[in-house]
């Protein structure tokens, strides 16, 4: 069956205060639909506490087939056995990420709402693009706003893929999906669905179909 265009980017809830719950709950969230790939985002959380849910989550999210990023730290992407990272403004740039993880590594770039950074970016051999936010979230405070217009011309311009991010849901994804975000990143949309991760996942792989 081919890959749809665009695909769904699960980000972790900023704490896992239940890490074997929280595994068995993103187990049946990748079971329940496409999902591309899984970033471990736990926000000044020791690192003994990030290489132990790199060590419970990896496993779940690679048996599937779910690529697995650890956010901002490319030194804790090569320790736990991450398939790449994703890089912040101030977390370091691709090429000493490529150097550090290898060639095969997947390596993303904040870009907040700017096009010269993602040029930027992709010159640097990032292997896409995050643009963002585009909605107001509460997994951290919205300084840069992007708008839909930004993901129509990178598609067009590049070839390199684009993530959007930022309080997104089924509800308010569809113009991000037709703009041509190939990656719709989500944390609440799916770890806070009412019916649970699964029917998270479901609803939001629901709405890229029929967007």
């Amino acid at each position: 069956m081919p890959e749809p265009d665009c695909r769904l980017y699960l980000i972790t809830p900023p704490a896992l205060p239940d890490l074997p719950g929280f595994a068995e709950d993103l187990a049946r969230a990748l079971d329940a639909g496409d999902v591309a790939a899984l970033q471990l985002r736990l926000k000044g959380a020791p690192d003994d506490v990030v290489l132990r849910a790199a060590a419970a989550l990896i496993p779940v999210a690679q048996a599937r087939g779910v690529v697995v990023l650890m956010n901002d730290r490319m030194d804790l992407a090569k320790k736990a056995g991450c398939d790449g990272v994703h890089l912040g403004q101030g977390d370091g740039d691709p090429v000493a990420a490529r150097k550090l993880l290898g060639a095969e590594a997947m390596i993303g770039v904040t870009c907040h709402a700017s096009r010269h950074l993602a040029m930027e970016a992709g010159e640097a051999g990032a292997d896409y693009v995050a643009f963002g936010a585009f909605f107001p979230t509460g997994t951290k405070e919205t300084v840069h706003q992007a708008e839909p217009e930004i993901l129509e011309w990178w598609s067009e311009m590049f070839e390199i893929p684009c993530v959007a991010i930022g309080g997104i849901t089924a509800a308010n994804c569809p113009p991000l999906v037709q703009a041509g975000a190939d990656f719709l990143a989500v944390v609440g949309a799916v770890w806070n669905h009412p019916e649970g991760p699964a029917a998270g996942v479901r609803a939001m792989n629901a709405a890229i179909a029929s967007a």
